[in-house]
């Protein structure tokens, strides 16, 4: 506009000066034409700089919590869990830390605290930001679930983000496009999703689920912040994860490198300050409702109503001293859960009820302290194990078990299979060692271990059981392996390939087709391989063997063994038992201080243990650890043992039946019974 335009009228300029102070960058102009006053204020929203928040400021003025995901809809509060409050704010653009770990215990709000961020970055620092969940399907998952409410309710999202559509590329399942970045959420087993583009926010959420390779082109963590390395001092990477096992545990790993901090507490009674720790939780024996915590100072009991003045007054605190200046940590317990959330009698149940198990005691310390799990490597001594075999005839299987799995491990020269036996609660027996002489070249080696599919060994009950799945490793001549295993059919053998790491929850993957080679003939999907996490069978078997035995007395009042307890025979060579237990599990450090355990071998010799994991894990892909009461009383029946305590007393035909030995292969009745039916004897 020149410089001797007309004034603006003055109706419109005191709209305008309605919303501005007397210095308004508009005076002098001629605004006397439509629309002048909405450019005018589109210009002036444009030079006026964004409020400095911080990422709490900015939720409890923004975020709106949807009943779709949230046990408390409405607006969020930061004061409801004022420990989140400096972790949120170290994730604001001007707090100098670049990367923070959050290592926690479920359910604490460490996921809404991600999605704060994440509402933060659209609204007032945009910029490319990759989320990483564990799969894609989990990503898949948490955009429906978390995402979405995220941006419909909070009105300053909804405005940037266009509504999803299937013609708009801006706004899919997978990724958020808004003025001046974008959203793109990956699973940590896709590769291609982790170097898909340069990234200056990254949002790690669940860093011990992650696998250890992402399509095995390296670990997920470090391919996701390779993705930063152009933002330099400006990005920032927050890790957050219920921790998992000592030394393979991600979150642990990077809490250890950093300030380690802990979130200080004043005592109601005495104003000492402390971060809360489980062993001063205290209850009533068998009285969990009585828990309350114990002051560290004073030593008087504290009741859970003070908690939340306590967590409101509570700060941050170093407690070590970080090997990169901008990486910071903090560890968070389920002792710190608001009211409402968990109580401390909640966790003094569910650390009761998680007793007498290791699987529920992991998951317990795992999620209620947030602390990781320490597997128990030592063996036991073979000594001790030889004291306690039992007197059973060889080649016969006693009363209590219920089916067999064999475990084979090629060598060079020989290929050595054990013949296991299992009964209620992976109760299992040692019932025959073979070892058949010739290599994987040798094909009366191979004649011989068919023939071995096909023999069976007598019950205590006069019957006679076949093995229902043989395990056998592919790591020394695969070839082979997948030829005879082709052969003979996968009905009764499963091929197995170990890997590293431990997997509880699925320590058995599978079956994938790989080629097999006959005669020099490729075949494509020519053998089905199971993928087996043996560090997981390795410490089941260690922990299993160190179950004690009921005393005399015990088994004189009806005491059974427990579940898991491994009855070896008295024809077991010291040889034997050497090389079941002739590994150890080891804490091993890398160049830059990062542990992981791994197993490694004591002695030369560890066939024994090798087999074992291999006929345990015959018996997972059976199912036997899935199988449901009423398949494990067909066994029973088909076995005729009787449990007190799990078996009814059969009506006449049903006892009829039972006193007969059955014949036949393992079957599946038609699909509307969604009835299991194993039958793994024969007269």
């Amino acid at each position: 506009m020149s410089a001797n335009s007309s004034t603006p009228s003055p109706t419109s300029g005191s709209r305008l000066h309605d919303e501005e102070d007397d210095n308004d960058l508009t005076t002098g102009l001629d605004l006397g034409f439509d629309g002048a006053e909405d450019l005018a204020r589109a210009w002036r929203q444009g030079m006026r700089p964004d409020p400095n928040l911080t990422v709490s400021e900015w939720a409890d003025q923004h975020r709106w919590l949807s009943s779709r995901g949230a046990a408390e809809p409405g607006r969020y509060r930061t004061a409801r869990t004022p420990y989140l409050r400096e972790i949120m704010d170290a994730l604001s653009p001007g707090h100098p830390a670049q990367r923070i770990t959050f290592m926690k215990a479920a359910q604490v709000g460490a996921t809404e605290a991600g999605n704060n961020w994440i509402g933060f970055v659209i609204h007032h620092a945009p910029g490319p930001m990759l989320a990483v969940l564990p799969s894609l399907e989990l990503a898949k998952r948490t955009s429906r679930g978390r995402l979405d409410p995220l941006i419909a309710d909070s009105p300053a999202l909804r405005e940037r983000v266009n509504p999803a559509r299937s013609r708009d590329a801006g706004n899919s399942m997978l990724s958020k496009e808004f003025p001046g970045g974008i959203l793109v959420l990956t699973g940590a087993n896709s590769a291609t999703g982790l170097r898909s583009m340069p990234a200056r926010y990254v949002f790690l959420d669940e860093v011990d689920a992650y696998p250890a390779s992402a399509d095995e082109e390296g670990d997920p963590v470090t391919l996701a912040e390779a993705r930063t390395t152009t933002f330099s001092h400006r990005r920032k990477v927050f890790l957050v994860s219920t921790p998992t096992i000592r030394g393979l545990s991600r979150i642990e790993r990077e809490f250890e490198a950093s300030d380690q901090r802990r979130y200080f507490v004043p005592c109601p009674h005495c104003g000492a300050m402390q971060w809360l720790q489980f062993d001063r939780l205290r209850w009533a024996k068998g009285k969990p409702e009585t828990a309350a915590y114990h002051c560290e100072g004073c030593e008087r009991p504290i009741a859970e109503h003070h908690k939340t003045e306590m967590l409101a007054k509570g700060e941050w605190r170093a407690t070590a001293v970080s090997r990169d200046p901008k990486a910071i940590g903090f560890h968070l317990s389920a002792l710190y859960s608001p009211l409402g959330w968990k109580s401390w009698s909640d966790v003094a149940r569910e650390w009761l009820a998680a007793q007498g198990s290791d699987e529920t005691l992991r998951a317990a310390r795992n999620t209620l302290l947030g602390e990781t799990w320490v597997e128990s490597g030592d063996a036991p001594e073979w000594q001790r194990l030889a004291d306690r075999r039992e007197a059973w005839k060889p080649g016969t299987v006693p009363m209590a078990a219920l089916f067999l799995t064999a475990g084979a491990d090629v060598q060079r020269d020989r290929i050595e299979v054990d013949i296991w036996a299992w009964g209620r609660g992976l109760e299992s027996w040692l019932v025959d060692h073979i070892v058949i002489p010739g290599g994987p070249d040798d094909p009366a080696a191979w004649d011989k271990l068919t023939a071995l599919l096909g023999r069976s060994w007598q019950h205590a009950n006069g019957a006679f059981m076949t093995v229902a799945r043989l395990g056998i490793d592919t790591g020394y001549e695969a070839a082979a392996v997948y030829a005879w295993s082709r052969k003979v059919g996968f009905e009764q053998v499963a091929p197995l390939k170990g890997l590293e790491g431990f997997n509880r929850s699925a320590p058995v993957s599978g079956p994938t087709y790989v080629d097999a080679t006959i005669g020099g003939r490729r075949l494509r999907r020519g053998a089905r391989l199971w993928s087996v996490a043996t560090a997981t069978f390795k410490a089941e078997t260690y922990r299993f063997l160190r179950i004690e035995r009921p005393s005399d007395e015990d088994r004189a009042l009806g005491v059974l063994d427990a579940p898991g307890t491994v009855h070896i025979p008295g024809w077991a060579d010291t040889e034997w038992l050497k090389q079941l237990v002739a590994e150890q599990l080891v804490t091993i450090r890398n160049k830059r201080g990062y542990a992981h355990q791994e197993w490694q071998k004591m002695r030369e010799r560890n066939e024994a243990l090798d087999c074992r994991v291999y006929a345990r894990a015959a018996a997972w892909i059976l199912g036997a650890d899935r199988w449901d009461e009423a398949t494990w009383r067909r066994l029973e029946a088909q076995a005729g043992v009787e449990t007190p305590m799990l078996v009814a007393v059969p009506t006449a035909p049903e006892a009829a039946a039972s006193a007969q030995p059955k014949a036949g292969t393992l079957t599946t009745p038609r699909r509307k019974r969604r009835a299991y039916t194993p039958n793994f004897m024969r007269d």
